[in-house]
């Protein structure tokens, strides 16, 4: 069981919060590091894995011009992902991840390793961040998996001290 998973379990239960994922690169890697923690089922509501364009615009409502102009690997795309996930879910926060894990697919632009994340949280917080990662195929989407559940919980434990 990953701590980081323990840890942020913790937190969504004493500000009696939900999480919803997103996953793309990830493939459910997310979910599954949640899922590890018993007693998941009372902060984690469910997670879509939407690895295709279609699946993100079928399953997560994300605007298929969005894709088109800034690609599936993109800021806008991730932030979409986790909007859709909070309206398609009991969620009140969300998490989504898509990237490029390799060892094919990357390009100049956006290279193998390259990983998207959005946290979301309605009225209190939207980020976008993309982040290069390195290794191979599962040492880049354990890694990016691991950093947006560190990152929401930092998130977490940021906004519960300035309310």
């Amino acid at each position: 069981m990953s701590n980081i998973a323990y840890e942020l379990g913790l937190k969504l239960k004493q500000l009696n919060l939900v999480l919803v994922t997103a996953e793309s690169c990830t493939g459910g890697w997310v979910s599954k590091l949640v899922t590890d923690v018993p007693g998941s089922s009372a902060w984690f509501d469910r997670g879509f894995i939407t690895y295709s364009n279609n699946a993100k615009s079928e399953m997560l409502s994300v605007d298929r011009n969005i894709i088109n102009e800034f690609g599936a690997v993109s800021e806008q795309t991730v932030l979409a992902m986790a909007q859709g996930a909070l309206v398609n879910s009991n969620a009140g926060i969300a998490i989504a991840t898509s990237g490029i894990a390799g060892p094919d697919g990357g390009t100049l632009e956006k290279p193998v390793g390259l990983v998207c994340f959005s946290w979301l949280k309605n009225q209190e917080f939207q980020i976008t961040e993309s982040k290069m990662f390195t290794g191979d195929r599962d040492q880049i989407r354990l890694k990016a998996s691991n950093y947006v559940l560190e990152n929401l919980n930092a998130l977490l434990v940021q906004s519960s001290k300035s309310s």
